[in-house]
């Protein structure tokens, strides 16, 4: 009797770390920049702590050597997967019944290869969180954010602000897990910052919230196995020139139509050069040579498609 219930403990936990994911790649406009420009957490394991320093840009990530370029008002596509550089569609973005709101954070730094985003304002331009499904009996049943996500293979559109000024900035895509967040603290959050340039910008000055600060310990505090009359995600209101969106709706833009290896030419972030951002490879599924990993980030593998450059020399 005990062995098979510790059997099934062990299976639970085996589905639930099999289920976390992380938010690894980055599309401008179309272009596929992989995870040059992404400060890839070092598990795909969730956040609980919404007051420790890991709570800004997840555990352990520091800069890296790539910055995106990013148009004021033109379009990024964050993308997840369960992972680190499977990019497939076999199996859900984020699986486990790990349901709850997509949110996407802008901090203007003075240099996003190297701010740690505690010390600057963060204002949100995206938030995709919950609507009701008709018919649904359960929260778990309803529209959520994550459900976009595992409906487009992981991608979801974000439009940059327009009138933001140009510059460096981090932008932090949150996916929160409310599974098991009935108790206090109990919400999963994942989330993962990506370093990009703006240019083309204008003079707006939004309104910015502190990371961690802004969200209390009881974020996320609901049970979504229950059934929801109303829900709002944590932390501020999207700023104007961003977007609230209702999940549920059909996959559009780069989160319909990109696919890995379909992307035009792009300018390796911080290489100086013009190289495909995507294309063939010689590590068992074709590599992206035109942008870089960082150190002990996976390049290489097989059915692997990120990027096959190592950022600085894997032996430092």
């Amino acid at each position: 009797m005990k062995s098979t219930f510790f059997a099934a403990l062990t299976a639970l936990a085996a589905k639930e770390v099999a289920a976390h994911a992380t938010f690894q790649q980055l599309w401008v406009d179309g272009t596929d920049y992989g995870s040059s420009c992404a400060r890839l957490p070092p598990s795909n394991s969730p956040v609980t702590n919404v007051g420790g320093r890991d709570f800004v840009c997840n555990a352990g990530t520091r800069g890296v050597a790539g910055k995106c370029p990013v148009r004021a008002g033109g379009t990024v596509t964050v993308e997840m997967h369960q992972q680190t550089g499977d990019r497939s569609c076999s199996q859900e973005a984020i699986g486990g019944a790990h349901y709850g709101p997509v949110q996407v954070y802008l901090s203007k730094v003075p240099d996003a290869s190297t701010a740690d985003g505690t010390s600057t304002g963060w204002f949100k331009i995206l938030s995709n969180s919950w609507s009701k499904k008709a018919g649904g009996r359960v929260g778990d049943d309803d529209n959520w954010g994550s459900k976009d996500l595992n409906a487009c293979c992981g991608k979801m559109d974000v439009k940059i602000p327009a009138d933001i000024p140009s510059g460096d900035y981090l932008l932090r895509a949150e996916s929160l897990a409310l599974h098991a967040a009935g108790p206090s603290g109990g919400g999963q959050f994942y989330m993962t910052c990506y370093q990009i340039t703006v240019s083309g910008g204008g003079n707006a000055n939004p309104a910015t919230v502190r990371l961690p600060g802004a969200y209390g310990a009881s974020e996320g505090q609901v049970n979504i196995h229950a059934a929801l009359t109303s829900y709002t995600a944590p932390g501020p209101a999207v700023y104007s020139g961003g977007e609230t969106r209702t999940p549920g709706g059909a996959c559009t833009g780069c989160a319909s139509t990109c696919k890995v290896g379909s992307s035009p030419s792009a300018i390796a972030p911080g290489g100086g050069g013009s190289s495909p951002a995507t294309g063939g490879g010689s590590n068992g599924g074709g590599g992206n040579s035109g942008c870089s990993v960082a150190m002990y980030g996976q390049c290489g593998g097989n059915g692997y498609t990120g990027c096959t450059n190592c950022a600085v020399s894997c032996y430092e």
